[in-house]
């Protein structure tokens, strides 16, 4: 038995080289048709910038950095600076982020934009590296990873969805034994609040009373910070112009441009056409499921594995939101790595698929068809009902030990 154990994870790791070079070969591919540009800069694959996202951190932070916040609250004045800083072709672009993340814009803004794209690119993708080693997966896991569909996404845009994913894996797995630590993460990772709706049932569940009190002081203390070097003013703004227009992004009828990579509940219902009141109670619904799910694997009475119960609280953090895209689907690769691993009731061929979909969302959604979220659902669901099954065994027979 002992032999083909050791079989099996010779095995895994073969894959996940193979796994490794896939990701780094493709990635390479589309990074180069990605930075084909044409005369005024701009991408021939999708006619914007090819670090499009990233081009509202570095620009909002240039903007801070003169004294000129209140531009990132003026829609028709930041789309005219953005063209005088970039191309006087570029599409427009919106300021969507709180306030906060412009303690990392502003630095970032003081080196030439491309140079700040790497910084800001390696250094997420280090901080998601470090986020994982205490999961101890295999080298060959850890850096399939890495080059995972949806970190690669990550990487091509200048998203932050590699980093958002480090704040919530290390709060998480920290939460139990160093309250003070994950609590810190837990405010960082307030720069993209949607993402971490799950963390107070985690904590709540756990009766984690320190944890959620660290929680809101570092959120409070960052709120602070960034109203003494911007002004209390932006948070003003935050809450009446970036608030109000990205909602009206999001509940804007399917399809648009920007659904392209979107993969949530809500935006499953408004592919069906379902009006707006009932396309949110959909969403709420899953996310009180979502929400109650996080609860019951973080409960005492809940015998699993540490690192399978982060697992899995991963796997429930696109279906709570109703905000979510390709690039914030970064902690479903974990999920899915670790799966790959250790979860060896669900074929190969069901992990591996659903590590690389996060690629072909945008397939979908070009086509018209806003179901993407349903095959991280199917997945979550696959592995609750596991752990259900598992507990139920736990219950008939003690003594036995876990799957």
């Amino acid at each position: 038995m002992a032999d083909e154990g050791i079989r099996q994870e010779r095995t895994r790791n073969l894959i996940a080289l193979a796994i490794l070079l896939f990701g780094v070969v493709l990635g390479q591919s589309y990074f180069h048709t990605l930075w084909t540009l044409d005369q005024d800069g701009i991408s021939r694959l999708n006619q914007k910038l090819p670090y499009w996202d990233f081009s509202n951190l570095w620009a909002g932070g240039r903007m801070a950095l003169l004294g000129h916040v209140d531009w990132l609250f003026d829609v028709e004045t930041y789309r005219q600076q953005l063209r005088l800083l970039f191309t006087p072709v570029l599409q427009d672009q919106e300021w969507s982020y709180p306030p906060s993340l412009l303690l990392i814009g502003v630095p970032l803004s003081t080196l030439p934009v491309f140079v700040a794209y790497m910084v800001w690119t390696l250094g997420t993708i280090a901080a998601l590296f470090f986020a994982i080693r205490p999961l101890r997966l295999s080298w060959p896991v850890e850096l399939a990873l890495l080059v995972s569909p949806a970190v690669m996404i990550n990487a091509l845009i200048g998203q932050n969805g590699a980093l958002t994913a480090a704040l919530l894996i290390v709060g998480l797995w920290n939460a139990p034994k160093r309250p003070l630590l994950a609590g810190l993460f837990f405010g960082l990772l307030t720069m993209k609040p949607h993402l971490g709706l799950l963390v107070p049932a985690a904590l709540l569940a756990a009766r984690n009373w320190r944890a959620i009190v660290y929680s809101g002081l570092s959120t409070l203390l960052l709120v602070l910070v960034t109203g003494l070097i911007f002004g209390m003013d932006v948070w003003e703004g935050f809450r009446t112009v970036t608030t109000p227009l990205m909602a009206a992004i999001m509940e804007a009828p399917y399809p648009q441009p920007y659904h392209a990579n979107a993969m949530t509940i809500f935006v499953l219902a408004r592919f069906l056409q379902l009006p707006l009141a009932v396309a949110y109670s959909i969403q709420a619904a899953f996310t009180l499921a979502a929400l109650c799910a996080t609860y019951w694997l973080w409960r005492p009475r809940t015998v699993i594995d540490p690192a399978r119960r982060l697992a899995i609280t991963l796997l429930l953090v696109l279906i709570a939101t109703p905000y979510g895209y390709s690039y914030d689907a970064v902690p479903l690769a974990l999920a899915t790595a670790w799966g790959f691993l250790h979860e060896r009731r669900i074929p190969l061929f069901v992990h591996g698929f659903v590590w690389i979909f996060p690629l072909f969302v945008h397939v979908l959604n070009l086509q018209g068809l806003g179901i993407a979220i349903l095959v991280p659902l199917a997945y979550a669901l696959l592995n609750l009902q596991l752990v259900h099954r598992d507990q139920q065994a736990q219950m008939s027979n003690p003594a036995s030990e876990l799957a």
